[in-house]
């Protein structure tokens, strides 16, 4: 199964994402992690990407849709989750012509829905492990007694980044609801302000797990 979340930034995409993936068995794609890991390993791509990132610049689309298309050819050769991205309808379009050289599609959306002032609480409540990149919550995850003295909160969980993040995921991402709508693809809106087991045990109803 190819299968999209989406969702404002904090609304649980990376969680329930790896939930989904350990249930139905493919794996997560979230592109932060696939440039992340490919600076690490220093790919090909990888080295561009750093090239870019080191110039302060954004990586482009088609740098991120290499890295996707190794995914798909991989571990990822039987299907997939992506969590966060595609970020615009752009990148729906060219993650729809990868999948169809392969004879696949998207073929559900899972759209976590959660509001505003809830994800500034939530977020402005994170903190970062900056050696795994793990992120816990002071409140609902906090970090473990001997990694605690060296998280950080990111500058983009401050809630006055919170609030422009969700502005540009309003004008950018959310588009992509209708997008995926208009082309006959099941989209399934689920309330993510309730606790995790019951998130996941609606998405996976609706997926018919």
């Amino acid at each position: 199964m190819d299968l999209v979340l989406l969702g404002a930034p904090g609304a649980g995409k990376g969680t329930q994402g790896a939930l989904l993936a350990e249930a139905l068995g493919a794996p997560k794609i979230a592109t932060g992690d696939m440039l992340r890991e490919a600076v690490r390993q220093g790919t090909p791509l990888g080295l561009q990407a750093r090239a870019v990132m080191d110039a302060g610049q954004l990586v482009s689309d088609d740098i991120v849709l290499g890295l996707v298309r190794e995914r798909l050819q991989s571990d990822a050769a039987a299907g997939a989750i992506f969590d966060g991205y595609p970020r615009n309808v752009a990148q729906a379009r060219a993650l729809d012509g990868l999948l169809g050289e392969a004879g696949r599609r998207i073929e559900s959306v899972v759209y976590i829905d959660v509001d505003d002032d809830a994800i500034v609480r939530r977020m402005s409540g994170r903190t970062t492990d900056p050696e795994t990149g793990i992120v816990y919550h002071h409140e609902h995850n906090p970090p473990p007694a001997e990694i605690a003295p060296r998280c950080i909160q990111r500058a983009d969980d401050e809630e006055r980044t919170v609030r422009h993040r969700l502005e540009v995921y309003r004008e950018s991402t959310a588009p992509l609801v209708d997008y995926y709508r208009q082309a006959g693809v099941p989209v399934h809106k689920v309330d993510g302000t309730r606790a995790i087991p019951e998130v996941q045990a609606e998405i996976l109803g609706l997926l018919g797990r």
